[in-house]
């Protein structure tokens, strides 16, 4: 009974069950979801991002951001490099790029469009690398010589072949192995880097000497994640715009496909080397600098803007200081608050000179029809060198180039017969728009283009006063294809991937006027053919006659009139008649050049005629001897002041030596100033 009892009440006596420590911390936690963080908490997970983390997350901002572009990349940052070593050493480049397809574990290896990964091997024949530098130049991010240096480089922040091979890395797992050597004499050192992304810096997982057949240079291997695609913004436009802007170079190129394309080397003779620069006062601004006083080492103020600055001398800062009422003994560290402020705005509201342009290497005028006419085919070329400018303190040099027209054996082959157009329909070459080929200092940009400020400069031309079909707000129409390339020692691309210019005002200007200029010769070179094909037209039609006008003069002499000497007389007087030898020029009928076309090519079935001798390439068993040297004061601009004048049509050149088996003949161009224009034997 008892027992019964106690079982009965024992439910009345028992507590309700205790949650388990998990069920407590999830409505604690649900408590606390919507109540405010303190700042305690806050400053707890606050923690120091390094570069190579932020560049991981954010990788498109370098120009990864697809498989297609992440593959150009890696190879555009390795042949920049390259390129940048061996123009700096003195050597002419030889670069070799091979692409191969990589299998994914034991699978078989797919075709070139199919597969995603491949391995990227870029080889030079430039200085080498100093053992103790290559794990930081490609395994760390923001580590270079270019960054500090105010002088034309392809290179600018120390990002690109360190950020393909954390892409590499990333996407593969594979580390970077790089193959270097400063001299026949030294030993090759072999390297597998990677990167510590927090901490940004080298992880080496093997340093050894090893035997290399290459005297001197370095190779590049990174395994990435990738898709191969020829055409538009690939590897292959990538490598053939190189070598249109990059003439004294040897590129050597081996697909995926196993194809081999060798771009041969036009000129034996390398850029003039551009010269290291102090900042321009108008480039600097107030932030930095108060920071120049605080690190001078002058220990006079005058000494200090003398020094540190181009363009500025011991008398110039004297009066400088003057002006703002400062002392020009004056230590520079003692300058700040109001009185460097004062400084500040005199020196920018003083007249300075121009920055010099010896830290600029542009291409010229017949490097760009050399490269143009060797990759493009076309009847009509031109090209323009603009005096230089300068942006923010920065100096800069735009050049244009205007390639026109399909070559002329491509016009004789025989037309596929027209077919009636539906109403609104339009012939293919109606639909053709002209391509712009973009350059920054000496490098292709093949992404970005509508964000670009020479693409902008392109659509705001009007090519229709020049004879060229364009619709609004379009590029203009018809086979051509448009060539700018900006030199400057700081080009302000919009991101970090160096794909578009930024659209200053300076920069717009003189990309306009370059422009300009090619348009107005292609204009009158189209005014001149459509001229003087309607005078030969015309004389086609005279000539027609003249067989039935000596027969009937005959007829009425009795047969005693000299035939032969009466159409020769004829002809002469229809020849006359339709324009003469000029009709004759500017057809290509003779040998002469484009006369009043400064600086151009003009392609007939015949040949070339003006700058032919630039347009022949050199091949390379030919003796350096032959090419003459021309001294560096020689081949740089000088710079002009002023209006435009149209004087960017008249840049200095450099003369040329006609080569073997071509005539020179010595002709009067415009303005009373006499030009060779050569003719060569008809192109191959």
């Amino acid at each position: 009974m008892a027992t019964h009892k106690s079982t009965a009440s024992a439910p009345k006596s028992v507590s309700p069950p205790k949650a388990s420590p998990q069920a407590g911390t999830s409505k604690k936690s649900d408590s606390r979801a919507g109540s405010p963080v303190t700042a305690v908490e806050m400053g707890a997970r606050q923690r120091e991002i390094s570069v190579s983390e932020f560049f991981t997350k954010n990788r498109h901002l370098l120009g990864f951001d697809n498989p297609r572009k992440a593959l150009l990349t890696c190879v555009k940052e390795a042949v920049d490099n390259a390129l940048d070593a061996c123009e700096e050493a003195g050597i002419l480049p030889e670069v070799t790029v091979q692409l191969e397809v990589v299998a994914i574990g034991s699978a078989a290896k797919p075709s070139a469009s199919q597969a995603t990964r491949f391995r990227v091997t870029v080889m030079d024949n430039g200085p080498g690398i100093v053992r103790q530098q290559i794990p930081k130049i490609f395994a760390k991010l923001l580590y270079g010589s270019k960054f500090h240096r105010l002088r034309m480089s392809r290179g600018q922040q120390g990002i690109g072949i360190s950020a393909a091979g954390m892409y590499g890395q990333l996407t593969t797992g594979k580390p970077v192995k790089i193959i270097s050597r400063i001299g026949p004499k030294a030993s090759a050192h072999y390297f597998e880097v990677q990167i510590d992304t927090k901490k940004n810096e080298p992880l080496v997982h093997e340093n050894k000497q090893i035997e290399w057949d290459q005297p001197r240079g370095t190779q590049v291997v990174i395994e990435v994640e990738g898709r191969y695609q020829k055409g538009r913004a690939s590897v292959d436009e990538y490598l053939e715009q190189t070598s249109i802007a990059n003439a004294h170079v040897r590129l050597i190129y081996r697909s995926p496909d196993g194809e081999t394309k060798e771009y041969p080397r036009a000129y034996h003779e390398l850029p003039p080397s551009p010269k290291e620069i102090k900042p321009h006062p108008y480039g600097i601004e107030f932030g930095m600098f108060l920071k120049m006083l605080h690190e001078a080492k002058s220990q006079t103020l005058s000494g200090f803007l003398a020094s540190d600055f181009c363009r500025v001398t011991l008398p110039l800062a004297d009066e400088m200081c003057k002006t703002a009422k400062v002392s020009p003994s004056a230590k520079p560290r003692d300058i700040r608050g109001a009185t460097a402020e004062t400084l500040y705005r005199t020196i920018q509201a003083t007249k300075i000179m121009a920055p010099p342009t010896n830290c600029l290497s542009p291409i010229g005028e017949k490097a760009i029809l050399s490269g143009l006419y060797k990759q493009i085919k076309g009847e009509f070329y031109t090209a323009v060198s603009r005096p230089p400018s300068v942006y923010r303190g920065n100096p800069f040099i735009i050049e244009a180039g205007l390639a026109f027209g399909k070559a002329p054996d491509s016009e004789t082959k025989p037309e596929k017969p027209t077919m009636p157009l539906a109403e609104g329909e339009q012939e293919e070459g109606d639909s053709e728009l002209a391509r712009v080929i973009r350059y920054a200092n000496r490098v292709p940009l093949l992404y970005q283009q509508s964000a670009c400020a020479i693409f902008k400069a392109v659509l705001a031309t009007t090519w229709r006063n020049y004879g060229i079909s364009q619709s609004r707000g379009a590029l203009p129409a018809g086979p051509m294809a448009i060539f700018v390339h900006i030199a400057s020692v700081w080009v302000p691309f919009t991101s970090e991937s160096k794909e578009a210019i930024a659209e200053y005002d300076e920069i717009h200007k003189d990309i306009t006027l370059a422009l300009r200029e090619c348009g107005r010769r292609l204009g009158l070179f189209l005014r001149r053919r459509e001229r003087a094909a309607s005078e030969f037209r015309r004389r086609n039609i005279f000539e027609l006659y003249i067989e039935e006008v000596a027969e009937a003069c005959n007829r009425l002499k009795g047969g005693k009139l000299p035939v032969e000497k009466l159409k020769a007389q004829l002809q002469k007087i229809a020849s006359s008649r339709t324009g003469g030898m000029k009709t004759d020029e500017t057809l290509g009928k003779t040998g002469a050049g484009p006369e009043g076309l400064p600086h151009s090519i003009i392609v007939t079935a015949e040949g070339i005629e003006g700058e032919s001798s630039l347009a022949a390439p050199v091949s390379d068993d030919m003796a350096i001897e032959e090419q003459p040297a021309v001294p560096q004061s020689e081949r740089r601009q000088k710079v002009k002041t002023g209006s435009d004048k149209r004087s960017s049509g008249k840049a200095t050149a450099v003369p040329s030596v006609p080569k073997k088996g071509s005539s020179s003949q010595h002709r009067e161009g415009p303005g009373g100033t006499g030009r060779k224009t050569h003719r060569t034997e008809k192109r191959k």
